[in-house]
């Protein structure tokens, strides 16, 4: 007798609030669309670098850097200078080796403590334009537990770590032009109207114009919000802040519920300018937001991101380098397997989808493919990667497979029995087959014989009484002189043979095609046949001749109806 099934224990949710501000009945952002890029910075180098297990060498920092300039990135987030040495040089070194360039905004972070100010500043000797971030957390819980402080001491703590900031502005960096960025630190932790309180002050030491505006920097430091509750406070943030026009409303989320790119996306609708993310996703705990997901998804709707992801594995690859961290192969737009189709269904539709999308020629003016979101081209894949085949693969995938890697176009029909075949190996293994592993499936199915049947020479001739075969055929190693009228050459062909060895079959289907175009193209025949069980066989022919290809066709078939040799 099986025992009682166990009934585990009710997972203690009633301990768990949810975290909603406000209610923003009037809002508007669920009625905009994206329309251009936000303002991208990249905080790889910092929130990204801290998140590591292994932070980065020099040498790492700096190729990860040149990799987001050439993206396009104009604000990137290089340090923590004050934090630790190795940030501190990494600054120097881009500012004493000029390796800035002109249309690109270094970032550095920093507490509100005027020794860390002061450090950050000297990192910052000598260079030509900086953003200068300061951060302090505002939340409920850190006030009480960390800081002891109450509304107006986390006010005044932001406010006076910016006068500490325009005096050494003012005492280090003369010549360079410093902008600033405040960041409410846990902003989603935080009461909205002490985030509104906290950012107009800092902006009265500041100082900002139109001109010259600051950034305020909303960060979902723990992912706290779902997205449309994010969205509706920044609303309501850029609604009440005084001088909404003398500042960039900036937002970096974080991705604790698995909803960082819906809540940037939403973020941005609801009247954000800026984005702080990282390349796929990486940073602390589940990560920050996903800027080349963001990019991309901006991409798919016809807009252009304003950074290049053309060599998406180029990307990948330093990436996986500089962090010492896998992107998964089911990341958006990246991952290994995301240009690929296991599902049968899915890899006909695919292999349809190419074939009506490039039937008037290579190009095309609109992608439009099922199950694929954008050409893998654009982002340096390959169709040839599309396609992979396993148990749960059907036709589809193996005829793309077929065409796509050997040339070989097969029909519907069989299409069907080969696929079969290939269930049967992949469910054997318990994986998916490889391009080479089917092809000698194929081959050995189809055209590699025991040579039982062959035309050796034949000669044809047409009159009025049809076409005349005469050919010397071999069966089991035994020479027949073969002579036989039809209405063709295969069907005089299948006539000669049933006289001689006896097998009699139907041919049901013939289809030819070139294999490669131009002098050395091959022929491919396939011929299907039907015998007295009503049962239908393939078989398939491959030769410089039309005609011989399609007599190697009928070969194979009959050869499958012949008995066994004993």
């Amino acid at each position: 007798m099986s025992p009682d099934p166990v009934t585990p224990p009710p997972m203690p949710f009633q301990r768990y609030r949810a975290t909603r501000p406000l209610v923003l009945a009037d809002r508007t952002w669920p009625d905009r669309q994206l329309e251009h890029a936000p303002i991208w910075c990249s905080v790889d180098l910092r929130d990204g670098n801290q998140a590591l297990i292994d932070p980065m060498d020099p040498a790492r920092k700096q190729r990860l850097f040149e990799v987001l300039v050439a993206m396009g990135f104009k604000e990137i987030e290089v340090g923590f200078p004050a934090a630790s040495q190795p940030d501190f040089d990494f600054v120097r070194q881009l500012v004493e080796e000029d390796l800035v360039p002109d249309d690109v905004t270094i970032q550095v972070l920093t507490q509100c403590r005027p020794e860390l100010i002061e450090r950050t500043y000297e990192s910052l000797r000598g260079a030509r334009r900086a953003i200068v971030h300061v951060y302090n957390s505002t939340s409920t819980t850190q006030r009480r537990v960390v800081f002891g402080l109450d509304r107006d001491g986390v006010r005044d703590l932001a406010a006076d770590a910016m006068r500490w900031c325009r005096k050494f502005e003012a005492e280090i960096t003369p010549d360079t032009d410093i902008r600033y960025e405040y960041s409410p630190e846990s902003f989603t932790a935080t009461e909205v109207d002490l985030a509104v309180e906290i950012c107009e002050a800092v902006m009265d030491v500041v100082e900002p114009t139109v001109d010259r505006p600051m950034i305020v920097n909303l960060p979902a430091t723990v992912e706290l919000y779902s997205p449309n509750v994010y969205a509706d406070v920044i609303e309501w943030f850029g609604r009440t802040i005084r001088g909404r026009d003398r500042i960039v409303l900036s937002v970096h989320p974080h991705n604790d519920r698995g909803c960082a790119v819906a809540a940037a996306e939403l973020a941005v609708l609801a009247g954000a300018d800026r984005v702080e993310g990282t390349l796929f996703g990486n940073g602390e705990r589940t990560g920050n937001v996903d800027i080349v997901t963001l990019a991309m998804n901006l991409f798919t709707e016809g807009i252009d991101p304003e950074l290049d992801v053309s060599d998406i594995d180029g990307l990948r690859a330093t990436a996986e380098w500089c962090n010492r961290l896998p992107v998964h192969p089911r990341h958006p737009y990246a991952g290994d397997l995301v240009y690929t189709a296991f599902s049968g269904s899915h890899q006909d539709a695919i292999k349809k989808g190419f074939d009506a999308l490039f039937a008037a020629g290579p190009g095309y003016e609109v992608w439009d493919v099922p199950y694929l979101p954008i050409d893998p081209a654009h982002v340096g894949r390959s169709y040839e990667a599309v396609i992979r085949v396993n148990s749960q693969s059907g036709k589809g995938g193996v005829a793309y497979v077929m065409e796509a890697e050997h040339g070989f176009s097969l029909p519907r029909g069989l299409q069907i029995e080969f696929a079969r075949t290939i269930q049967a190996v992949v469910e054997d293994t318990g994986t998916e087959i490889e391009p080479d592993v089917m092809w000698a499936t194929f081959a050995a199915r189809y055209l590699d014989p025991a040579e039982r049947v062959a035309v050796a020479d034949h000669r044809i001739t047409v009159d009025r009484s049809g076409t005349r075969l005469e050919a010397t055929v071999v069966v089991d190693g035994v020479t027949h002189q073969l002579d036989a009228v039809g209405h063709g050459p295969i069907d005089a062909l299948v006539r000669g043979l049933a006289a001689v060895i006896g097998v009699t079959v139907d041919i049901v289907d013939y289809v030819e095609h070139a294999r490669e175009a131009g002098a050395g193209a091959e022929a491919v025949a396939y011929v299907a046949a039907r015998d007295a069980s009503r049962a239908v066989t393939w078989g398939v022919g491959v030769d410089a001749s039309v005609a011989t290809a399609g007599f190697r066709a009928v070969c194979r078939v009959v050869e499958r109806h012949l008995p066994v040799p004993v």
